[in-house]
């Protein structure tokens, strides 16, 4: 054995057929992931700070109830957006150079721009959301609670910074999963959220857009949510087109076409929800349905022709497209003509079937293209 083996295979370093550089990679990311926890502290701690400055100055001096009107739970909501548009859009302006994430140096900037807005976007309105199920959650477990304005003050910056911290530590990790799991989530947390605050106690005998017909919170968080869903969808065909791009390479799908192909199926679809919430049934009925007759148009030539699109995905896929096509054609037929329940159970049924397809089609193709021999390291992207 020589001299440089013997060093190579000493106490404290690398075997002699491992890769050099496997140690200090290694470091470097465990270093790299301190840091992006480091900063999420102090993006926290900044969200607080600022927003409990603010909430001292407007709600001193006086008592206010946890929910309802001008509240504990509005001003903290307010606080949670607007700092977490910021800390979201910083951190994931940030997160480019991360490893898995250099490809997003090549989007043109208006891609990268729209990448940007639209992910930050989606993390405070979710955030925003959930302080306002919580407040109102509290205030109805305390049925006349007022506060003073430290508890008031204390209450929003603690939501500020809890809300910036998990928006600070989920932007510096985007993955295509994470994405589907943040667009579902936002699309069931926004429809809920207008469903359970709609003043109109009898909309879901009408139909589903009936949600976004009235000038109330209810219906702008619905209208808002469908816009910037269709935006979150438009950023999420980047991603698809990644991925697939990768298992074209790979071998695994047969089309080389099939990531342009699916990439633009997506944003047709994301540009006919934004549509459809930029066009509620009182501005215009005519573009309102033709954006949601879009939409399903676009949803039904992706699920038919992906035996063909998709060619190389496992079996078990197309069994699971079949099922969600055999599901959407009876939610249909017991509506019409069987008249089982009224046209907003199957809206909400095919609303349901189109988000969780789209989950589970990222899962497959992100599993796939994520094997350890699809792509070498350093990849790049072009766009």
């Amino acid at each position: 054995m020589s001299a440089s083996t013997v060093a190579a295979d000493g106490p404290g370093r690398p075997a002699a057929h491992e890769p050099a550089r496997s140690i200090p990679v290694t470091r470097a990311s465990a270093r790299r992931r301190l840091a992006v926890e480091t900063e999420a502290v102090v993006g926290g701690v900044v969200a607080a700070a600022a927003s409990g400055l603010v909430a001292a100055v407007a709600m001193s001096g006086q008592v206010w109830p946890l929910w309802g009107g001008w509240s504990v739970g509005a001003a903290a909501a307010i606080a949670v957006v607007v700092t977490g548009l910021v800390l979201g859009a910083v951190g994931y302006w940030r997160s480019r150079d991360l490893p898995g994430q250099e490809w997003r140096r090549g989007l043109r900037p208006w891609k990268f721009s729209l990448d940007v807005a639209t992910v930050s976007s989606v993390h405070a309105i979710i955030g925003g959301i959930l302080a306002v199920v919580t407040f109102a959650m509290l205030q109805r477990s305390f049925e006349g609670l007022v506060v003073d304005g430290l508890t008031a003050t204390g209450a929003t910056a603690a939501s500020a910074g809890l809300a910036g911290y998990w928006i600070s530590l989920s932007v510096s990790a985007i993955t295509t999963n994470r994405l589907a799991t943040l667009l579902v989530f936002f699309m069931a947390s926004a429809t809920l959220g207008s469903m359970a605050t709609a003043q109109d106690p009898q909309w879901w005998e009408y139909h589903f857009s009936q949600l976004g017909t009235a000038d109330d919170f209810s219906s702008g968080l619905f209208n808002l949510a469908l816009i910037v869903a269709g935006a979150f969808v438009t950023t999420f065909a980047l991603y698809v087109d990644r991925d697939l791009t990768t298992l074209v390479r790979q071998g695994v799908l047969v089309n080389a076409w099939a990531p342009r192909f699916v990439s633009v199926v997506f944003i047709v679809m994301g540009i006919m929800l934004a549509g459809v919430g930029l066009f509620p049934l009182t501005v215009s009925v005519a573009l309102h349905n033709s954006c949601a007759i879009g939409m399903s148009l676009a949803f039904v030539v992706l699920l038919s022709s992906s035996p063909w699109t998709l060619k190389g995905m496992p079996a078990r896929f197309f069994w699971f497209c079949g099922g969600a096509g055999v599901l959407i054609i009876g939610g249909a037929l017991l509506f019409e003509p069987i008249g089982y329940y009224n046209l907003t159970a199957f809206e909400l049924l095919a609303f349901a079937t189109i988000f969780g397809w789209i989950s589970v089609f990222i899962r497959f193709e992100n599993a796939l293209a994520e094997a350890p021999e699809v792509e070498p390291a350093g990849a790049a992207y072009s766009a």
